[in-house]
């Protein structure tokens, strides 16, 4: 399998400029000057990708899906269906980390990791948190040190939840309980061993993190909140405790994103430490790239700014380091994008092409396999 994006600027995530990128067998070969002549010589096969007019970036790693669907919070008939591998691809996701929310009970542990797999199938790769809303947390094999250690897609905990009626009010000390099982699972399986918690906007705030921090000995890494956009007083909260050294992560549910960074960044939030996530399930995963590139026509981001809240912040508090980013040696995850519109024109995923301008290769394989007709329009108002 070689793969030859030509005639972009390379952003990996910093912007490398006119580059190509060569894949051999699903990793990046060479990022730079690349002589097809001498690959014709050699007489085999490769699959040329044009990137002309393009921007060639890693491809995105979303930290934080309902791969199964979300939680019915009205009743048995709510709950959202689960996210196809199709939806992904349009998203710009070569990565994806799954979560259960309030309901573990008829959304269990067995289906997401299930999910992932069939994921992993389909050329995406794909992690799962094990556990929900509850605590002590749904598993897979009874503890979370054990998933962590056995199950190879569970890279930690989460969605733990704190400061919100849905949770099931854990202590401080639970939630240390918690965080030290997936931290030494991690240490064990050289696995991430995080902690993602889903944060409420109830009173309490980020106060039992900070609990944690002053008094367990946590290493502030592994704690990994999301959703601290919800409030103002919450995101300044998750703008300080960056400084400590913890990853927090803001979702696109809202379509607030624009305003969340400049809040977050007016709070002297550390850039480095912070991740975006779709938290897909009610509303799909391209909303995120979608606000992405809304970025540099509303705020005057540039990529070079935004894209490594989508990549090497993601890859680093999940310990991915083959994910991420354009450089030898790295799995070929990239996208190919418009370089006026940011519009997706080729996705490539270890180094398959899933993507060839704007078309998607793969069809998902329940409808190679059945003749069932599933069309799903997200409202974007």
């Amino acid at each position: 399998m070689i793969l030859l994006i030509r005639g972009g600027v390379v952003y990996a995530p910093a912007r490398v400029g006119s580059a190509s990128v060569l894949s051999l067998n699903g990793t990046v070969a060479v990022v730079g000057e690349v002589n097809p002549a001498a690959l014709d010589s050699v007489g085999v096969d490769v699959d040329t990708l044009d990137a002309a007019g393009c921007i060639v970036t890693p491809g995105l790693i979303d930290p934080h899906v309902h791969l199964i669907g979300g939680s019915g919070e009205q009743g048995h008939g709510s709950a959202t269906p689960e996210i196809a591998p199709g939806e992904l691809i349009e998203a710009g996701v070569t990565t994806v980390v799954g979560c259960l929310g309030v309901d573990t009970t008829m959304k269990p542990m067995t289906t997401l990791v299930g999910k992932a797999k069939g994921l992993r199938a389909e050329g995406i790769t794909a992690h799962v948190y094990s556990g929900g809303y509850n605590v002590p947390p749904a598993t897979l094999m009874g503890s979370l040190r054990s998933d962590v250690m056995f199950v190879a897609e569970v890279i930690g905990a989460g969605e733990i939840a704190i400061s919100d009626r849905r949770g099931t009010q854990p202590t401080t000390a639970e939630l240390a309980r918690v965080v030290a099982d997936a931290y030494v699972g991690g240490l064990l399986s050289g696995k991430a061993g995080v902690t993602h918690f889903h944060v409420g906007d109830g009173r309490a705030g980020l106060k039992p993190l900070r609990e944690l921090l002053d008094g367990y000995d946590v290493e502030p890494r592994c704690l990994y909140p999301s959703h601290v956009e919800r409030t103002p007083d919450l995101l300044r909260e998750a703008a300080a405790i960056t400084a400590h050294g913890v990853f927090v992560d803001i979702d696109t549910v809202g379509n607030d994103l624009a305003d969340a960074l400049a809040a977050f960044t007016s709070a002297s939030g550390d850039l480095t430490h912070l991740t975006i996530s779709s938290d897909a399930s009610i509303t799909p995963p391209r909303q995120r790239l979608d606000q992405l590139r809304a970025l540099r026509e509303t705020r005057g981001w540039p990529v070079e700014r935004w894209l490594p809240l989508v990549t090497t912040n993601v890859a680093d508090v999940l310990k991915l380091p083959r994910k991420g980013h354009l450089a030898p040696g790295a799995d070929a995850d990239l996208l190919v994008l418009h370089e006026d519109t940011l519009a997706l024109r080729h996705v490539v995923a270890q180094g398959r092409v899933l993507m060839r301008d704007g078309v998607m290769n793969t069809r998902d394989r329940i409808l190679q396999d059945h003749s069932r007709r599933i069309t799903i329009h997200a409202d974007q108002t």
